[in-house]
């Protein structure tokens, strides 16, 4: 067994698997759970895991791609793929744990382990900043700290690596002992102890004591006693220990913060003397993971004025890449947070989803502190580029320009940023994706400000992690065999277009659902492929419907003649879909028009009925659980009989959002997602399982003082009569925010504190009542987010949050994250 791969007998033995069928094969350095993230296949191994979904279900997509290597659970899949090597194991996840523990143990290097409930990523980026220069570091992509993050982290270990830094987390007793054998700590780090994921916990004590089992074996142990204070000294891990404080005594006790231009001086006592450090942060989270780092630093031995130093010069991680509208028509991606062969492999896979453009660009810097010599290093980055087609490659800085011979695709290559943008204007970007992926030291960040669109200071953050979570947990929710429509009507709630629907055809959704044929078009021209049903199909529209294959919802004898007749002759079997109104009486066929209907549908051989649906009036509501009972009970009788008399199946579906989880019996052969994607499921009275998707912010665009008995904006209608502070914000009811919130209806906050509204909302600002709250101009304000949320807006005026999330206008800026 060799330190970067592995046979498949070694993994055997590794193993020891309940069944091992040898093929000679090459070697395994790609470990794989998703099939649809390939960059090697020859060498990858895929691993079936058990989770939201059944992973044996992806080995034929894996093995379309080139993967003849597998672990699996279920033996009866290894007769179905002769070419291929399988592993059976009784746990798949475990056996992933196990083959990444023994390639830890090849290594004898120090290992930082973090833990905590929050800041575990921030400390983890943060510590890489500060010991770059010191350590040749192998680290978690992005946020990887679960049962299967851990693993697939600890994997990328190679000889080049002097030091590891990795997190855990854990959701429930038990997990950390197996994270802890995987990833064999020899320093550890608990960070903040929060309430964050405590659902699995019988109580903090037993969380900390869970958590806490990552660091039984460790030399070193960094903590705060603020943390562990039902934990006498003697009773915590590490033969070392070092603690830190804001409160009380420790080997780093702050005695003292000082807000200073953009940050924070903090002095502290440290082997009985006062230290003191800048940090560019003002915010209390950001303080104190700055303070566990210095604390680190110093347990490992730098003097304090090298760490006083290193510190200063910090810089905010930002944890996701994003999605931009670009110059030219282009989508930009952003990702210039890190760059390493990890994260470069995330954002290619996030690349690739995208379907709105058909040439990929990638502006890549040079990698630095991989621990790999050049040619190695970027042949395998080159390879990366080819499985995942890249149309353009532009390469900066010397080293990538040293090896420029390996990339076999349009290429160009500058020294540095500066000639990057020197040379601009010659380079044309024109309809095209562009991902942004440099390492922090070449200041990406100018060459993004050039692709992108000059942005509205209002902002509506999409986070397609969410979506993509709020998906997989009614995904979960469905019995086995039914389809998942989702609805990408009304500009996807307000969310966006091809940005959302690329990301549901990625996680295989059955169907789209829009509410005219050019939202269809739309997509279809951003590469959407995914079956698409219309909800309103106007007769001026068919001609392009049938160019772009979208299928129109047929709720009238009006709209069907109308379709019929457009047909050409020659026409056979065009996929339609025929609403039934069962009560909600707003569209759809009724009972009594079944035998039109079906003479109708027997006398033209062009249609074929590929759904029979109708809509639910009330499925969110118990008081209505009679009525729906009904609806129901009408629906299934009437599609009985269309089938019985077309001599043909074709799919039913009747649940919506709140039907998925209410009425699970009438989720027949399909469901209809809409609101529940974005969070809100009003039959839901625990909307825990479910993550908020967008986040509105604006910014200050002037603080005033206003005299006592002072009127603010149109009609006199704002007052302070004792006096006080406004603060002038950029949005108003052209953005969506409707004039209904004026006058102290609406709130937002400013600096984290709640401002109500005063006086009537403009066209294009609106004013806050900021009295008490220090307050300057750009200063970032939330519309709604996970904690001001769309469903508390909607409750301040009297509404839904659908008509919040549909009324924000398109000139606010969409930015999708991705993690």
């Amino acid at each position: 067994m060799t330190e970067t791969s592995y046979t498949m007998q070694q993994l055997a033995g590794i193993l020891n698997p309940v069944n091992f069928v040898p093929k000679p094969q090459s070697r395994v350095n790609q470990l794989l759970i998703d099939s649809r993230k390939v960059m090697d296949p020859e060498h990858a191994l895929f691993f079936a895991v058990k989770a939201q979904r059944d992973g044996h279900e992806f080995i034929a997509d894996a093995y379309a791609v080139g993967v003849r290597k597998f672990v699996i659970s279920d033996p009866e899949w290894q007769n179905r793929f002769p070419e291929a090597s399988f592993l059976i194991v009784p746990d798949v996840i475990t056996a992933l744990q196990q083959i990444a523990a023994a390639h830890r143990s090849v290594f004898k290097i120090p290992v930082i382990g973090i833990t905590g409930s929050n800041g575990k990523t921030i400390v983890k980026e943060w510590l890489a900043q500060l010991l770059n220069a010191d350590y040749k570091i192998v680290r978690s992509p992005k946020s990887f700290n679960s049962q299967i993050g851990v693993p697939l982290s600890v994997w990328q270990m190679n000889s080049g690596h002097t030091l590891g830094i990795f997190e855990a987390g854990i959701s429930k007793t038990g997990e950390m002992a197996k994270l802890a054998g995987v990833m064999q700590p020899t320093i550890g780090i608990l960070t903040n102890l929060g309430e964050a994921h405590a659902e699995g916990f019988s109580g903090k004590p037993e969380k900390l004591s869970e958590k806490l089992r990552l660091f039984d074996h460790t030399d070193l142990f960094i903590y705060s006693p603020d943390y562990t204070s039902n934990l006498p000294k003697k009773n915590l891990p590490g033969s070392t220990k070092f603690s830190w404080s804001f409160n009380q005594s420790a080997d780093l006790q702050i005695i003292d913060m000082r807000q200073e231009r953009a940050g924070t001086i903090l002095d502290a006592l440290y082997q009985g003397k006062t230290v003191s450090v800048y940090l560019p942060f003002k915010d209390r989270a950001s303080l104190e993971n700055g303070v566990i780092c210095w604390s680190v630093l110093l347990a490992l031995g730098y003097e304090p004025a090298i760490v006083k130093s290193k510190l200063s010069e910090l810089v905010p991680v930002n944890m996701r890449l994003s999605l931009k509208n670009g110059i030219n028509q282009c989508s930009i991606i952003d990702d210039s947070y890190s760059a390493d062969t990890s994260s470069l492999a995330i954002a290619l896979d996030f690349l690739k989803l995208q379907k709105q453009h058909t040439k990929k660009t990638v502006i890549l810097s040079d990698l630095h502190e991989t621990g790999r010599a050049d040619a190695e290093l970027y042949a395998e980055i080159a390879a990366m580029l080819s499985q995942k087609k890249i149309s353009r490659l532009i390469g900066i800085g010397p080293h990538i320009k040293s090896v420029a011979e390996l990339f076999n695709l349009e290429t160009v290559f500058f020294d540095s940023t500066a000639d990057f943008i020197a040379a601009f204007p010659q380079l044309h970007f024109s309809q095209e994706t562009i991902l942004v992926k440099g390492a922090r030291k070449f200041g990406f960040e100018q060459i993004s400000k050039l692709l992108t669109q000059k942005v509205h200071d209002t902002i509506m953050e999409i986070d397609l992690n969410a979506i993509a979570h709020n998906l997989r947990y009614y995904q979960t929710q469905l019995s086995p065999g039914v389809k998942l429509m989702a609805m990408v009507k009304a500009f996807s709630y307000g969310s966006g277009s091809f940005e959302i629907a690329n990301l549901l055809q990625y996680h295989q959704v059955d169907y789209l659902t829009v509410a005219y044929a050019d939202e269809g078009i739309a997509l279809r021209k951003a590469g959407i492929t995914l079956p698409i049903m219309v909800m309103s199909p106007e007769p001026s529209a068919f001609e392009a419907m049938l160019q772009y294959k979208l299928e129109p919802e047929l709720y009238s004898f009006e709209i069907l003649n109308a379709f019929i007749a457009f047909l050409p002759q020659e026409q056979k079997h065009y996929p339609v879909h025929l609403k039934v109104d069962t009560g909600m009486h707003r569209l759809g066929f009724e009972e009594p028009d079944l035998p039109v209907l079906l003479e109708l549908l027997d006398a033209t051989g062009k249609l074929r009925v590929i759904s029979a649906f109708s809509h639910l009036a009330g499925s969110e509501d118990e008081l209505h659980e009679e009525f729906t009972l009904g609806q129901i009970e009408r629906f299934k009788a009437f599609a009985t009989v269309l089938r019985n008399e077309l001599g043909y199946d074709f799919i039913r579906h009747i649940c919506n959002t709140s039907a998925i989880t209410r009425y699970p019996d009438a989720q027949f052969e399909m469901v209809r997602l809409g609101i529940g994607m974005y969070g809100f499921d009003s039959g839901k009275s625990d909307t825990s399982d479910l993550q908020i998707v967008a986040k509105l912010k604006t910014t200050v665009t002037q603080v005033k003082r206003i005299a006592p008995g002072e009127t603010v904006g149109y009609g006199r209608r704002g007052i302070l009569p004792q006096g006080g502070q406004i603060a002038t914000v950029k949005i108003g009811y052209a953005d969506g925010y409707r004039r209904s919130f004026g006058n102290g209806i609406g709130m937002m906050l400013v600096n984290g504190k709640p401002a109500r509204t005063i006086g009537t909302i403009a066209m294009d600002m609106c004013m806050l009542d900021v009295t008490g709250i220090d307050v300057h101009t750009d200063d970032e304000v939330i519309v709604f987010n996970d904690e001001l949320t769309i469903a508390h807006l909607a409750a301040q005026i009297g509404t839904i949050p659908y008509e919040i999330l549909t009324n924000i206008s398109q000139r606010v800026k969409r930015i999708y994250f991705y993690e």
